[in-house]
């Protein structure tokens, strides 16, 4: 008889509000950070300009100074905020980070509720920090960081803690090493290199397991509500020796909603002799920020175990395959 772990939720999710204070970080602006600062005010054409300029600064140079402690290298030369037009066209305030992308520091007063952000860094952009001085201009507060954002209000209730960041970080780089895997494309026939049928897979003898495994096309596809707009496929993922050295099958089912979702269905298979996955193995779904949304782990009699949820369009996710210390990482646009 088959086993599985079966969890079933909406993928959107908001943001969880916490007290600000208590992940903030106090960092001392440096002298050398107020002088540059000001030579970067010097250079704009009028008061507001210079003091938008000022703050943005110090923003940057405050996050540069937090991710040299944290030892992530940055390039400030590369950033726009270090370019004299850039800064002068534009409200930037951005910090370039070598192999992960450019983060977004943005300024607010003591007391401020609500943070600006400028829609011309709505793109390109892999996160955004909020710093906050006061009058003094003597220490800052990296109050936390969002990932995305898509108006130009943000309310400081919506950040999530500093102590999420370097994950954050670390995540959007193995992303960025990682193709994405675009869903939307499947439906159209288009599938990226590694992902097979998966009766091709069944029919490799070494991979074809020893249990009776019934139909690929209805092997738990009557939980889905029209079996005829599925579209599947597979991929091998090997972690080594943690696993006996022998793949599991990583199957992705996808279906079109009426609310112009799209159902996603996973399950992660034992191969070969091996009747049962090894107790203990993990299939997580982390959403863009990197945080656990859903997670199942194999107990010791499961031949499979899967997870099923939903997502809008052009949101991302992550799929985790992992086992004590080993794992990897598939990372899907929907």
């Amino acid at each position: 008889m088959y086993t599985a772990a079966l969890i079933t939720k909406n993928f959107l999710m908001n943001n969880s509000t916490y007290q600000l204070d208590d992940s903030a970080l106090t960092l001392p602006i440096s002298q050398s950070a107020r002088i540059t600062a000001q030579q970067f005010a010097n250079q704009q054409p009028n008061s507001e300009k210079a003091e938008q300029v000022r703050l943005n600064t110090l923003a940057v140079w405050v996050v540069n100074d937090y991710l040299e402690m944290m030892d992530i290298p940055t390039n400030l030369q590369a950033s726009d905020s270090w370019n004299p037009i850039m800064r002068l066209c534009g409200n930037v305030a951005d910090l370039e980070v070598p192999s992960i992308g450019r983060l977004e520091c943005r300024p607010v007063h003591l007391h401020q509720q609500i943070c600006s952000i400028p829609p011309e860094t709505w793109e390109e952009r892999v996160s955004y920090l909020v710093v906050q001085f006061d009058e003094s201009l003597q220490e800052a507060r990296l109050l936390g960081f969002i990932p995305s954002v898509e108006n130009e209000t943000l309310p400081l209730a919506q950040l999530q803690p500093l102590e999420a960041f370097i994950d954050h970080l670390s995540q959007v780089r193995q992303s960025s090493a990682s193709p994405v895997v675009n869903l939307s494309q499947w439906f159209a026939g288009i599938f990226e290199t590694g992902w097979q049928t998966i009766e091709s897979l069944w029919n490799v003898p070494e991979l074809r397991p020893t249990y009776a495994f019934r139909s690929t096309d209805t092997v738990e596809l009557n939980a889905l509500n029209r079996p005829e707009s599925i579209t599947k496929r597979a991929k091998l993922i090997d972690l080594g020796i943690q696993i006996l050295n022998q793949p599991v099958m990583l199957i992705v089912k996808i279906s079109p909603e009426k609310d112009q979702q799209t159902s996603i269905h996973l399950q992660l298979h034992a191969t070969g002799n091996h009747i049962y996955l090894p107790p203990g193995v993990h299939l997580t779904v982390l959403d863009s920020s990197g945080t656990v949304f859903l997670d199942a782990q194999s107990r010791r009699l499961d031949n499979y175990i899967q997870l099923q949820f939903r997502g809008e369009p052009r949101e991302e996710f992550s799929v985790k395959v992992a086992i004590n210390d080993t794992s990897i990482t598939e990372h899907f646009r929907i």
